[in-house]
């Protein structure tokens, strides 16, 4: 959700990836419409890594990372 700290959203989808929270991997939607795909958004240095304190944006697109 738009606000919340990015361990808590990932304790949204499953209290394991909140457990577990390492980063996340964030690309906004608009950057997305603009390349095309995800991994020209890679390519292009648009996904950016975030850690637990990351304030979740409207339009984002979060790939989380975590190990339990």
């Amino acid at each position: 959700p738009v606000g919340t700290k990015a361990q808590k959203a990932a304790g949204e989808i499953h209290s394991d990836i909140e457990r577990g929270f390492i980063r996340a991997e964030i690309v906004s939607y608009d950057d997305i419409v603009k390349v095309g795909t995800r991994a020209a958004a890679r390519e292009k240095g648009l996904v950016r890594l975030e850690g637990k304190e990351y304030i979740m944006q409207e339009g984002d697109i979060v790939d989380f990372r975590f190990n339990v």
